[in-house]
């Protein structure tokens, strides 16, 4: 029974020290308290546990942009975070876990902004029959979480942009996320604003359990830095066992090619090229190059650089028009 609340509120926009803040506050939930967690990734995007981070994310395009790619422990679908977005997480020993309250919480405050919203079969939450919030879930040890994104005014020109599907046409066996017309909250009503709606998100935490929330007594910096640091590892955005193939076909003035990759774990395992032109070095030497390379835009065009690889710039220009 939940007896106690507390409010938790993040003073930075780095992704991977947010998710180790949520993860050590999980770690440190105890029975009779629900903890609410507000925060705000900056230019960030963020895919479940079981996602191939190429099949939902134009990884190359975000980085070129300085966005982060992050992985959560949660599972569901990719999702995108800027300062126009605010993230919430409910945490709490599972036998306290509740989340018909718990969304209530969310839409008391977005009706205390003037918007009315209703509740989708996906466990998301909707206004003007779009979506604004995506849920997600997660439980370990007898501890729970429930978090999710609440769009104010981000922006849906880059969340498109990254979170179109790559031309690589991915044969990925990680879960693909289902699109959604998406809304800001801002266009339902012009006057929100993060901050309106953080204090909306207050009052309403108290208001649902009938009980005054209190500050979070504090975190454990030395578990957050270690935490920290494994969610900006390449082992834990990449290392997932994701195996896929990619294809890529191009004809050029010196005949035409076929290039098939299979990957595992984020590394070329295997690398097979069909080509009709007439250097027939061409084939072996670039199946030599890439097998073992990371599999990212500028780790293949640079093996491909590197090892002298016949028409080296023609397959780099190839590759790079795939958007990996």
């Amino acid at each position: 029974m939940i007896d106690r609340l507390c409010i938790y509120e993040s003073d930075g926009v780095d992704p991977y020290r947010n998710l180790a803040i949520e993860q050590h506050l999980l770690e440190t939930a105890f029975g009779g308290c629900c903890l609410l967690y507000l925060w705000q990734n900056a230019h960030t995007v963020v895919i479940g546990r079981n996602q191939n981070a190429w099949a939902e994310c134009r990884t190359a395009l975000l980085s070129e942009e300085d966005g982060h790619l992050a992985r959560r422990l949660s599972g569901g679908g990719a999702v995108y975070h800027d300062l126009g977005n605010l993230n919430f997480t409910f945490l709490m020993r599972t036998d306290d876990y509740d989340l018909d309250r718990q969304l209530s919480v969310i839409q008391s405050a977005c009706r205390l902004c003037g918007i009315e919203t209703k509740r989708s079969g996906r466990n998301d939450l909707l206004a003007d029959g779009r979506k604004f919030s995506g849920n997600a879930f997660y439980q370990h040890e007898g501890r729970s979480y429930h978090h999710g994104t609440l769009l104010v005014e981000t922006d849906m020109s880059r969340m498109g942009r990254y979170l179109s599907p790559s031309k690589a046409k991915l044969e990925a066996k990680g879960v693909e996320s289902v699109r959604a017309r998406v809304v800001n909250l801002k266009e339902l009503n012009p006057a929100i604003t993060i901050d309106s709606l953080k204090d909306a998100l207050r009052t309403a935490f108290s208001s649902v359990y009938g009980l005054p929330a209190l500050p979070y007594p504090g975190i454990d910096e030395a578990r957050v830095s270690e935490l920290t640091a494994r969610y900006a590892s390449d082992e834990w955005l990449f290392g997932q066992k994701l195996p896929f193939t990619a294809r890529f076909e191009k004809r050029f003035d010196w005949g035409g090619i076929e290039l098939q990759i299979t990957a595992d774990r984020g590394v070329v395992r295997r690398a097979k090229v069909y080509s009709d032109a007439m250097d027939d070095t061409l084939a072996p030497a670039l199946e030599r190059a890439l097998l073992g390379s990371l599999f990212s835009l500028s780790a293949l065009s640079e093996r491909i650089e590197t090892q002298a690889v016949p028409h080296a710039r023609d397959l780099i220009q190839m590759l790079t028009e795939q958007e990996i």
